[in-house]
């Protein structure tokens, strides 16, 4: 799809590439201050971060959003979250627990990818009626469910009742339930709520992990800094293997991460850029005929006009434009493409542009 957008705009214009969802804006100068201070670093960091590291991502959850009562025993820092995603199943789930891992009928790839490397079968759950029929087949209930919330790519938030009832069913069914809530700070239309919050979780984290990165709140890709917390065992399990793998963030990302952290003034103005530009591209792309589907939150237009999403893919790069074909995400999704909101203003005027002519 790169390949026919280029060879469309070859000598009348740039290519616009919305499929990529890595920031663009600078990173925070606290951040890099921080970095910088940090960098005289011989020794080997600890797999549980230096102390601090731990309490302030707990203390940012607890201040943000509502997640209380975790010790610093249940949180540990990762190099960014998708090594963390990929590798859970394998390095999280007990090898006598049998069972598959489900993921959400519309889903970031690399879910199926740790499942692979697992060597465990992939389902996809949509609903909590989805989970129990899986549950009564051949295969048994899932080792793990994943949940994301707001999603990648449909910006769909999950209501709490939702997260709660999934809850309470994987409890029920002995189920590891896994929530990726890398969009948690961007909600526009719509707050998420993370899985370990009270209201969701009932107070206890048992059978419980939720995933965060500082990659799209803070511009901080290139850095790879993510955190997990919440069941207690779990997160000792994922402490001592991660040791002996050498799976540690370094220190001076550690620094940086307590750095970003503690500052909610480089998060206000970055979502405001991005709110700046989702107003624009969501007036744009509407103008041209599409229909956006969720997108309520995180950094994603999730668009439709009801017709193969190759031939959506295809009008835009005859355009210049560069976006995902939603099929890539799961077998329902054959009708829609993806459009990120991480690109300069200027591509944002650009886009416009083209599409209103």
């Amino acid at each position: 799809m790169r390949q026919r957008a280029r060879a469309a705009m070859a000598g009348t214009g740039d290519v616009v590439d919305l499929s990529v969802g890595a920031p663009v804006d600078p990173t925070p100068e606290v951040v890099g201050r921080a970095l910088a201070e940090a960098a005289d670093w011989p020794g080997y960091p600890l797999t549980v971060g230096r102390p601090g590291v731990r309490e302030t991502y707990l203390a940012w959850l607890e201040r943000l959003h509502g997640v209380v009562g975790l010790a610093a025993e249940q949180a540990l820092p990762t190099v960014g979250s998708k090594e963390l995603i990929g590798s859970l199943p394998l390095l999280g789930l007990d090898p006598d627990r049998s069972g598959p891992v489900a993921i959400p009928g519309l889903a970031y790839p690399t879910y199926a990818v740790g499942a692979a490397l697992a060597g465990r079968d992939v389902l996809r759950v949509d609903s909590l009626e989805d989970l129990r029929d899986h549950a009564r087949s051949a295969s048994g209930p899932p080792a793990l469910l994943w949940v994301n919330s707001p999603s990648n790519p449909t910006g769909r938030v999950l209501p709490r009742a939702t997260l709660a009832a999934l809850v309470a069913e994987c409890r029920a069914l002995g189920t590891l339930l896994v929530s990726d809530e890398c969009y948690l700070d961007l909600g526009w239309e719509a707050e998420a709520v993370s899985v370990l919050h009270p209201e969701v979780s009932g107070g206890s984290s048992e059978g419980l992990l939720a995933v965060h990165s500082l990659s799209k709140r803070s511009n901080l890709a290139g850095y790879r800094i993510g955190f997990v917390a919440g069941d207690a065992a779990l997160v000792a399990r994922l402490t001592a293997v991660r040791r002996d793998l050498g799976l540690m963030l370094p220190g001076p990302q550690q620094a940086a991460a307590v750095a970003a952290l503690d500052d909610e003034i480089h998060v206000a103005e970055q979502r405001a850029r991005y709110g700046t530009r989702r107003d624009a591209l969501r007036a744009a792309v509407t103008a041209a005929g599409f229909r956006i589907d969720h997108s309520e939150a995180g950094l994603y237009l999730w668009l439709t006009r009801d017709e193969p999403s190759h031939e959506t893919a295809g009008w835009f790069a005859d355009r210049g434009i560069v976006v995902v074909d939603g099929a890539s995400y799961g077998p329902t999704g054959g009708q829609h493409v993806r459009l990120a909101l991480t690109t300069t203003d200027d591509a944002v005027a650009t886009v416009a542009a083209r599409l209103a002519a």
